[in-house]
């Protein structure tokens, strides 16, 4: 025998009242679908997000004099200066810029330099 439901019937018989005498599902019952809420978004959100950030911030603080590094704004550069909060960057010859830290975005092994022949 096959059991068909018609969901628009079957609405009132959901949204129900529960029975007056106090003999509904424990508080703790109720609370759990929050609180497995609440563990799946710190796994699939916050803590994925908080190691992409330290591993950001030991790039940022890894990175020393004469590493090539690509800046935010799609610049590469030769790091020529190190500052608390600035980078100095040697795009081209004669051509330096300066960036913030926060704005590097990867970072290559150190280059040496070859000389112009």
């Amino acid at each position: 025998m096959k059991f068909e439901m018609n969901w628009f019937e079957a609405m009132p018989m959901m949204m129900a009242q529960p029975p007056a005498d106090g003999s509904g599902p424990p508080a703790w019952v109720q609370l759990l679908p929050l609180v497995i809420l609440f563990v799946l978004m710190y796994f699939v959100l916050l803590r994925p997000q908080m190691k992409r950030q330290k591993e950001t911030e030991k790039l940022i603080s890894s990175i020393k004099t004469g590493d090539r590094v690509l800046a935010a704004g799609g610049i590469y550069g030769t790091v020529a200066n190190l500052k608390e909060q600035i980078v100095i960057l040697k795009i081209a010859d004669n051509v330096k810029i300066e960036v913030s830290r926060s704005s590097i975005t990867s970072v290559e092994k150190a280059v040496e330099e070859k000389p112009a022949q």
